[in-house]
């Protein structure tokens, strides 16, 4: 059931990819980038691709409730479903790269029932990679059965994003937390974030803001791989949880349990 399900999900996703994303990278005209708020992006791209994606949704299970991140942005009341059975859209992820003309971006989609998400599928645009996981079912990539690893490096990789963290917060990371490991960049893409976590490329990579369409299939692709994503007090996450994005503590997803609670142990050691 659920091969079948991925199969018609990657259909569904490479098609949009194909006939209305990729047609637009380094493509738009400026009055088709619109400014959300702050550094916060939406293109003709991300709301096309999201009416397509709910079309498709709608045809597989017409009973399912459909929460779209633009969708939300328009009508804040359509977050009200995420407490149910819901699919979750992420027309474009990485739509500030997607925007400015690079990479990475992809599509991110999930099914949700009761809060916690069952299903979550992660597709690359550009190189087509894609990352499929059911709860209880394991993680795969490109459709072969997958299980997460460590870059192996000492000290680990991580990438620690700054977005959303107030001075004090900021201060705290640089002072307690980035001296054990080595930096990267973070690549603005939820749908390139977690595999890299995944694939041997990081081991750590921090989140204030945590939208549903975000980070649902992500989490639980990284968790049904056999590493760890989860929420700084070691809670699940929920994907109904601060739809506004920043109340709850922070989530960190890493490449193994162990990264995990080593990172954990030096944040909770020297709260904000």
């Amino acid at each position: 059931m659920s091969e079948t399900l991925d199969t018609e999900i990657l259909v569904l996703m490479r098609r949009v990819s194909e006939q209305i994303i990729l047609p637009r990278y380094q493509n738009l005209a400026s009055e088709e980038i619109i400014e959300k708020a702050a550094d916060d992006l939406v293109t003709i791209a991300d709301r096309e691709a999201e009416e397509a994606l709910q079309v498709g949704l709608a045809a597989y299970d017409p009973n399912v409730v459909i929460v779209g991140e633009e969708a939300a942005h328009a009508d804040p009341s359509v977050l009200n479903a995420l407490s149910g059975d819901c699919w979750i859209i992420d027309p474009i992820d990485g739509t500030h790269n997607f925007a400015h003309g690079h990479a990475p971006f992809g599509i991110l989609l999930a099914r949700a029932s009761g809060g916690l998400c069952q299903s979550g599928w992660i597709y690359d645009c550009l190189s087509g990679r894609f990352c499929a996981a059911h709860c209880g079912a394991g993680a795969s990539v490109n459709g072969e059965k997958f299980l997460a690893r460590t870059t192996g490096e000492n000290p680990p990789v991580a990438a620690i994003s700054a977005l959303f963290l107030d001075d004090e917060e900021r201060a705290m990371v640089h002072t307690h937390i980035t001296p054990h490991y080595r930096l990267v960049d973070i690549p603005r893409c939820a749908a390139e974030q977690y595999p890299r976590l995944g694939l041997g490329e990081n081991d750590i990579s921090t989140f204030k803001r945590t939208l549903p369409w975000d980070h649902a299939a992500g989490v639980l692709w990284l968790n049904e791989a056999g590493g760890c994503a989860q929420r700084l007090d070691g809670s699940a996450y929920r994907v109904e949880d601060n739809s506004d994005g920043c109340k709850k503590p922070g989530l960190v997803g890493a490449s193994s349990p162990k990264i995990w609670e080593e990172y954990a142990a030096r944040a909770l050691a020297n709260p904000v």
